[in-house]
C-alpha cells in the first residue's frame, strides 16, 4: 500500500504542476509503459514517433536535451512503419545517432563501439506485434548504452520500482578502523565541493544494502515489502565521517571545507597550511581510530594539468592510507575529455570510480557516456546541482532512460516519497479521489512540487515530456502559478478550506473581485484560475477512481501512467484493459 500512496501523491504533483498550460499542448503524447516478458528488462516507450518535431525550438537547458532530441528525430524519421530491422532500413538511424553521439562530444571509439552494437542487435529483428520499429530500435539503443555505462541489459528487473545496487556503494569501515576514501582530480573540477557533498550523503542518505538483503530473507515472499524498492524508505548506513583538508596548496581550500562540515555537520580535521599534506592525512587518521569516525574522506591537492608532482603525491597518500576507494572528481563540461582524464589518472594512480560534477549545467551528455567505456571505471556519483544534497548515485538504466528522452520515472517517485509520509499521501489519495481537493492542498502540492526540483525538474523526468517543452513555456507556467498562488493568499482560510464558495456560492463574484484585487490581478485572471481549478479537481477526481480499480501488478501500473493524459487516452486504455486475456505485447 505504501508504493501506492507514494504514486499517487506524485501523480497529484505531476497534475497541480502541470495541468496548468504544459501537460495540455502534449496530452495528445501521452505515453505509457510497455511491458515485456519476463525474460527481458521493463522500457517505458519511446513517443517522439508521435510528436511534431521542431529544429528551431529551444531546449530546456539540461543534460542530454540536445542529444536525446537528435536521435528521438532521426529514428522517427527513417523507422516509421517498418516491419522488419534490416540492414538498409537500420543503416540512416544509426548513421544520424553516430552524429548525434558525436555532436554530444561522445568518445568516437565509444561511438563506434555503441553504434556496431546496436546494429548487431537489431539486425534481421522482425518487428513484434504490438511494436512499432521504432520502439524495438530504442530498445536495442537502450540495452547497448545500458552496457556502455556499466549496468547490465541481460539483468531481469521485477518491475519500474526497483533498482539494483548502484556503483556508488562503496567500501564500509567500522569504528576504530575507517575505511579511506582519496578524493583526486584537477582543480576547478568542483572537488572540495564533492567532497562536503558526499560526507552528507554518507551521514544521512547512503543505503545499507546488507540490511535490505536481510530483510529480503525474511520477508514473506507473497507479501513483499514495498519499503525496499524506494531508495528513499530504504534503511540507512548513517556513517561518522571525519574530513581531512590536505590541500595546501590553493588559497583558502582549507577553509572552504570546513565551511561545508560546518553546513553539513561533519567534522573537518586541519593543520597549517606550512604542513605536508602526508603528514596532515596520518593525524587526521589518528584522530578518526581514536574517536570512533568510521570513515574518512581526504580532500587531496589538484593541479591546473597532470603532472609528476601530483601524481607522486597521490601515489604517496593512497600507499601511506591504504585508501578502500579513490575517487577522481570529473567536470562533465569537459565532454569526452573526462573519459580521457579518467583513464591517465587510473594508469598512473588506480582509481576505483569517478564522480562526474556539474551535470546541471550545458554539457551535452558526452562525459556520462564515454567515461566507462573508455577508462572501464564506473561513474559512482553525480552532482546534479550547487546545494550540498544534490549529489546522486549514478544509475546507468535510469541515465540511459534519460538520454533516449524517456525520462526517469523512477527518480521522480524516489523524489516525490522523500517528501511525503505515508499519511499524508493517503490523506491526498482520498480528497482527490472525494474531489475535495481544496486550495489549501494545491499550496502543499505546489511547494512539493518546488522542492523535487520545480518545474524544469519535474518536466525533464516526465516520459516524453522534456524534449517538447522549452524554457519560455516553463516560465509562462511558474508566471501563471505565481499568480495563483498569491490569489489564494489573499483568500479567508475559510475560503482555502472551502472553493464552493468560490463557485457555485451567491457571493461566488463579489469574493472573486475582492481576492483579484487583494492580490493584484485582474477579473479574468481570478475566473480563468477558477476553472482550471475545477477541470484539475475534476481530472484528479476521475483518475484516482480509476487507480482505485487496480490492482498491484504491472497491468495497474500501466493503468497509472495512463491516467495522466487525455479523456481518450483513458477510456483507450480502460478498454485495452477489459479486452485482455492474458500475454501481452512489448519486447518479447
Amino acid at each position: 500500500m505504501t508504493q501506492i500512496a507514494v504514486w499517487a501523491s506524485l501523480l497529484v504533483t505531476l497534475d497541480v504542476t502541470l495541468a496548468f498550460g504544459i501537460v495540455s499542448p502534449l496530452s495528445q503524447r501521452s505515453c505509457s509503459f510497455v511491458s515485456s516478458n519476463p525474460a527481458q528488462q521493463l522500457l517505458p516507450q519511446h513517443c517522439r514517433s508521435q510528436s511534431s518535431s521542431s529544429s528551431s525550438s529551444v531546449g530546456l537547458s539540461m543534460m542530454f536535451d540536445q542529444l536525446s532530441q537528435a536521435i528521438g528525430d532521426s529514428i522517427s524519421k527513417t523507422l516509421a512503419r517498418k516491419k522488419k530491422m534490416t540492414e538498409q532500413s537500420i543503416k540512416p538511424a544509426l548513421r544520424d545517432v553516430r552524429r548525434a553521439l558525436l555532436d554530444a562530444d561522445v568518445n568516437v571509439d565509444v561511438a563506434d563501439t555503441l553504434i556496431e552494437g546496436v546494429r548487431k542487435r537489431s539486425l534481421g529483428k522482425e518487428v513484434l506485434e504490438g511494436v512499432s520499429a521504432e520502439q524495438q530500435f530504442i530498445k536495442a539503443m537502450y540495452d547497448e548504452l545500458l552496457d556502455m555505462m556499466g549496468g547490465d541489459s541481460a539483468e531481469a528487473t521485477a518491475g519500474p520500482g526497483m533498482s539494483a545496487v548502484p556503483a556508488a556503494t562503496l567500501a564500509a569501515g567500522q569504528a576504530g578502523n575507517p575505511t579511506v576514501i582519496l578524493l583526486a582530480g584537477l582543480q576547478g573540477a568542483g572537488k572540495t565541493t564533492a567532497a562536503g557533498k558526499l560526507a552528507l550523503y554518507l551521514k544521512e542518505r547512503e543505503v545499507d544494502y546488507d540490511a535490505v538483503a536481510a530483510m529480503e530473507e525474511t520477508e514473506d515472499p507473497n507479501e513483499p515489502n514495498q519499503e525496499l524498492k524506494l531508495a528513499s524508505r530504504m534503511p540507512k548506513r548513517e556513517r561518522k565521517v571525519l574530513m581531512i583538508a590536505a590541500d595546501v596548496y590553493r588559497p583558502a581550500a582549507i577553509k572552504q571545507l570546513q565551511v561545508l562540515g560546518e553546513r553539513v555537520g561533519v567534522e573537518v580535521y586541519a593543520q597549517s597550511a606550512e604542513d605536508k599534506p602526508l603528514d596532515i592525512v596520518n593525524n587526521g587518521i589518528k584522530k578518526a581510530k581514536e574517536e570512533g569516525f568510521d570513515t574518512v574522506i581526504v580532500d587531496t591537492a589538484g593541479r591546473q594539468v597532470i603532472d609528476v608532482d601530483l601524481m607522486n603525491e597521490l601515489k604517496g597518500l593512497k600507499k601511506a592510507t591504504k585508501a578502500a576507494e579513490t575517487l577522481l572528481i570529473v567536470d562533465a563540461m569537459t565532454g569526452q575529455e573526462a573519459a580521457s582524464l579518467t583513464a591517465a589518472f587510473d594508469n598512473a594512480v588506480g582509481i576505483s570510480g569517478a564522480i562526474l560534477t556539474k551535470m546541471d549545467g550545458d554539457s551535452r551528455g558526452g562525459a556520462a557516456v564515454s567515461v566507462r567505456g573508455v577508462s572501464g571505471k564506473p561513474i559512482k556519483f553525480v552532482g546534479t546541482g550547487e546545494k550540498t544534497e544534490d549529489l546522486e548515485p549514478f544509475y546507468p538504466d535510469r541515465m540511459a532512460s534519460r538520454i533516449l528522452g524517456m525520462g526517469d520515472v523512477v527518480s521522480l517517485v524516489e523524489k516525490a516519497a522523500a517528501q511525503v509520509t505515508d499519511a499524508e499521501a493517503l490523506a491526498m489519495q482520498e480528497k482527490m479521489r472525494d474531489a475535495s481537493f481544496d486550495f489549501e492542498d494545491f499550496l502543499k502540492q505546489s511547494e512539493l512540487a518546488t522542492n523535487m526540483g520545480g518545474m524544469a525538474g519535474i518536466a525533464k523526468m516526465m516520459p516524453g515530456i522534456g524534449g517538447q517543452l522549452n524554457m519560455n513555456q516553463i516560465r509562462e507556467v511558474e508566471a501563471r502559478l505565481k499568480k495563483n498562488k498569491a490569489m489564494i493568499c489573499s483568500m479567508t482560510k475559510k475560503e482555502r478550506q472551502n472553493p464552493e464558495l468560490l463557485i457555485k456560492s451567491p457571493t461566488a463574484r463579489s469574493r472573486l473581485i475582492r481576492i483579484t484585487a487583494g492580490s493584484g490581478m485582474m477579473m479574468e485572471d481570478g475566473q480563468k484560475f477558477i476553472s482550471e481549478f475545477q477541470r484539475m479537481r475534476t481530472m484528479m477526481s476521475r483518475m484516482q477512481k480509476q487507480m482505485s480499480g487496480a490492482g498491484a501488478d504491472m497491468e495497474d501500473e500501466e493503468a497509472m501512467m495512463g491516467a495522466m493524459g487525455n479523456r481518450a487516452t483513458r477510456r483507450s486504455a480502460k478498454k485495452k484493459k477489459k479486452g485482455r486475456t492474458g500475454g501481452g505485447g512489448g519486447f518479447g
